[in-house]
């Protein structure tokens, strides 16, 4: 008999119901508001280093990824790009700045989608009806990108600077190009990298139309100061409804771009919650080394992909609560630990055994639950998968 764990049977709550979108497919995810939020990246290989891109996108793919961005400036990545497009296992969007024949390169290499930012691209409103017509007979979407950083010139001059106004001046402008053409299939952004400049702007740009919207804070920082920054701006947004694809831009690896986004919407409801630590801030009534045992407990649980709460408490006063209520849990005192399951206190164990006991509860949850380990497609013993081209 399959073990129920800690996650709701009925759909948790939200903060506001997503705004209603019309619905594009970036292959074979959809996008719009009859979908979930979808979770990009970007890669950070050479794409004409065919195997190292798609190894990355491997990497991606296992840790939750749905949509990658490849970057495509020149003529020798766009000649890898039918390849990384036919055996990534996610659907591929080429990311094309300045040259429009990458475009049209990226629609025949059967990329799911293009995202073109036209800032970037010279004489680009000249293009868009050819462009619509080749995505249109490809069936590829396409996301307008505007960027602070790349705002057309004119509108610079009309507002100044990157303002929020800008922003949404230029992608309502692009949207009506290829709406004027018959055009539906895209999404747009409105990138800043300041939150407060950022979320005005989607804000406006949801009033304005029923596009979907990819969410993303650009040039967001190292890893601390990015993930705050975009749990920030994501969150206000998100908890609008106003978002339907995400994409955390961080100077790290892109696997930890993939885990702060699936965490933000975890958080928020907005995707199934995998492991979850609950663990007490510690102060002066903490009788065990908190801050070890829950990063130990975190470590050692890392590849879980079952949904499993976990709580790791220091003292007497909300430790035995938060641990009741948790799939597992251990509260802690006197050097000693009562391990709950279920709510229910099975042992009490020293302090030197409470993370081995924990993660062994853990895994046996995980066991009896009746979802397997690695439903993801990745085998937790094998380490990430491996992806080379011949």
């Amino acid at each position: 008999m399959p073990v129920s764990l800690g996650m709701p049977a009925a759909p948790p709550p939200v903060l506001a119901p997503r705004r209603k979108t019309r619905q594009i497919k970036v292959g074979s995810v959809g996008v719009g508001s009859d979908h979930q939020v979808s979770v990009q990246s970007m890669t950070t290989t050479q794409t004409t280093d065919i195997n190292s891109t798609l190894q990355q996108i491997a990497e991606l793919t296992a840790a939750g990824c749905d949509i990658v961005r490849v970057a495509c400036p020149t003529q020798d990545d766009a000649d890898a790009l039918p390849i990384i497009a036919k055996k990534s296992q996610i659907p591929v969007i080429a990311d094309i700045h300045f040259q429009p024949k990458y475009v049209f390169a990226a629609i025949d290499a059967g990329c799911a989608a293009v995202r073109v930012n036209p800032g970037n691209i010279k004489k680009f409103d000249d293009k868009v009806a050819e462009i619509a017509r080749a995505a249109n007979d490809a069936g590829t979407s396409i996301r307008i990108g505007v960027n602070a950083g790349s705002l057309d010139r004119r509108l610079l001059e009309k507002y100044g600077k990157a303002t929020p106004e800008a922003l949404v001046e230029s992608a309502v402008w692009e949207a009506s190009l290829f709406e004027e053409h018959g055009f539906r299939d895209f999404k747009i952004s409105v990138k800043h990298n300041d939150p407060v400049v950022m979320v005005r702007a989607y804000e406006l740009l949801a009033e304005r139309g029923d596009w979907p919207l990819h969410l993303g804070v650009t040039e967001a920082g190292p890893a601390f100061q990015g993930t705050i920054k975009s749990a920030t701006a994501f969150g206000a947004l998100l908890s609008q409804g106003i978002g339907d694809t995400i994409r955390v831009s961080l100077s790290a690896p892109p696997v930890e771009e993939v885990k702060v986004g699936l965490q933000i919407l975890q958080s928020l409801n907005l995707r199934e919650r995998k492991l979850e630590i609950v663990s007490c801030p510690s102060c002066g009534r903490a009788q065990v080394d908190v801050y070890t045992l829950a990063e130990e407990v975190t470590e050692g649980l890392k590849d879980l992909t079952v949904p499993l709460r976990v709580a790791v408490m220091g003292c007497v006063v909300n430790g035995p609560g938060e641990a009741r209520e948790a799939d597992l849990g251990v509260a802690s005192g006197n050097g000693k630990g009562q391990i709950f399951v279920k709510g229910e206190v099975i042992k009490t164990v020293p302090e030197d055994q409470i993370v081995e006991t924990l993660l062994q509860e853990a895994r046996r949850i995980a066991a009896e639950s009746g979802i397997e380990e690695g439903a993801d497609g990745q085998d937790p013993a094998q380490g990430s998968p491996v992806v080379t081209v011949s």
